[in-house]
């Protein structure tokens, strides 16, 4: 394993290329009939129209636990120095059997000693007691999900269960590539030890472990953007060398003699992350921490929940649907695509006084199927008066709103978190980074993943038709709403 791991191991997702929609000739107004169209895919295009920015997301994970946000800082700090990093956190300071490290296979364990982070600390104890105190009583929970406080439990013991076994799988795949066979099916061992966690001690610090592995991922992240700038640096490199075969001329830029030296320095720098980031630890070392941090896992989840035992066999919405018995937007593949249609018109409300025709007809060909043909005969029926204003109809949509929207915020979030180092250490604008970060403290829970199909349905063709009658009084009164920047 290790080194010799194939390159495809760190083959990032490739990104789904956001569809530009197209705006007709004739703008559609919100009283004409639609046009049967092709069912839209559910990524969220995030209309250029700012949103209201007063409206806050709720989130769990708000305040710092013993290790902190350290599985979320980490997307804030790449590409930054390390070196002022204690070296006396490391595994041990013998160094590892030369042609045993895990080379390009770090990125891959980098990303899932992350994931086990961002479980760990949604379990921590304030992390619990908001979610019992705020994120369950919360009106998009209760509106949308239950209002039953044992039932959102139990919904929310299954999603850390199924983090739960996505981390333990992938601890699983690494122990069967270990030379060393004690690492080998681990699988049987974590179902054992699962039906009887109650007398289990563990060896070490669970939390001083994963701030250990931690601090490995934050250099292996910064490890990949170095490699980046390195390619980088190496083509333009050669390109010189090759212009400057052909011709005598003085060529304008960077000279090669400069290359070279900022090359040979990269160099040296991505030498030196090697030696500090998971790049040159073994695959033996690391599973040691794991196993221990899964061994925590499984007892931190029976502790806080009901217990019970982790199945490889069943999947991990069994318990949902044995709780459950409505159809729920995240099972359906339909949570993204509802996002998406609640922020487009949040959009279109935060800036009535000009709604452009090009994206009123995005949100209108954007909508799913069930909801078009409702909002046919609903147009026909729903009758507001004729003094009602146009702040008066925005107060209206604002009770929905304000939250509904955070619901497919946290969805639309969830959907693009982050994974790969890799996708972290290359996702570009700092802001998009932050974007990513804030995913890892967002539960399901506070997502449109659980939210039941018909309820939302109506929140949402509620607001279409609200909207309708704003598009109408914006229209016929243009100077009384323009929006207040």
């Amino acid at each position: 394993m290790g080194g010799q791991c194939s390159k495809n191991s760190v083959v990032a997702n490739k990104r789904i290329d956001e569809k530009e929609s197209t705006s007709n000739s004739n703008s559609i107004v919100l009283d004409e009939s639609f046009s049967p169209d092709e069912f839209y895919d559910g990524i969220p295009r995030y209309p250029s129209l700012k949103s209201r920015s007063f409206r806050s997301i709720t989130k769990v994970s708000e305040v710092s636990s013993r290790f902190g946000r350290a599985s979320i800082e980490v997307l804030d700090t790449l590409g930054s120095s390390m070196t002022n990093l204690n070296s006396s956190n490391a595994f041990a300071s013998t160094a590892p059997t030369k042609g045993n490290e895990l080379g390009i296979l770090a990125f891959e364990v980098a990303n899932t000693i992350v994931k086990g982070s961002t479980l760990m600390h949604s379990l921590s104890k304030w992390n619990i007691r908001h979610l019992r105190d705020a994120v369950l009583p919360s009106q998009g929970v209760q509106n949308l999900i239950s209002k039953d406080v044992d039932e959102l439990m139990t919904i929310v013991e299954a999603d850390k269960r199924e983090e739960l076994k996505i981390f333990l799988g992938e601890v699983v795949r690494f122990g069967n590539g270990c030379k060393d066979p004690q690492w080998h099916d681990l699988d049987r061992y974590f179902e054992k030890i699962s039906r009887d966690l109650t007398q289990r001690k563990l060896k070490e610090d669970p939390v001083s472990m994963m701030e250990l592995l931690m601090t490995f991922v934050k250099h292996t992240a910064e490890l990949y953007h170095e490699l980046q700038v390195l390619d980088r640096i190496e083509q333009q490199f050669q390109r010189r060398r090759q212009e400057e075969g052909k011709t005598a001329a003085v060529q304008k830029g960077v000279s090669i003699a400069t290359l070279r030296t900022e090359l040979k320095s990269k160099k040296s720098q991505v030498r030196n992350l090697k030696k500090k980031s998971l790049w040159s630890r073994s695959l033996e070392e690391v599973m040691e921490k794991l196993v221990d941090i899964v061994n925590f896992l499984l007892l931190e989840i029976h502790n806080t929940f009901s217990g019970g035992g982790i199945h490889f066999s069943k999947g991990g919405d069994e318990s949902i649907k044995a709780n459950n018995n409505h159809w729920r937007l995240g099972p359906a593949g339909l949570s993204l695509h509802y996002a998406n249609v609640v922020m487009q018109i949040d959009t279109l409300v935060a800036r009535s006084g000009s709604m452009p025709p090009n994206t009123r007809d995005s949100l209108y060909q954007n909508l799913p199927p069930s909801i078009k043909s409702a909002l046919r005969s609903k147009l026909q029926s729903f009758h507001v008066k004729e003094e009602v204003t146009v702040t008066e109809i925005k107060d209206e949509m604002e009770k929905t709103l304000q939250w509904l929207v955070p619901m497919s915020t946290n969805t639309a979030k969830a959907h693009h978190g982050f994974g790969w180092v890799g996708e972290w250490a290359n996702s570009g604008a700092e802001g998009n980074r932050k974007a990513s970060a804030s995913a890892a403290d967002i539960n399901q829970i506070e997502t449109l993943h659980h939210a039941d199909k018909d309820k939302t349905e109506a929140y949402i063709l509620e607001l279409l038709l609200w909207l309708h009658h704003l598009a109408k009084k914006s229209k016929a009164v243009p100077n009384s709403n323009k929006v207040k920047p």
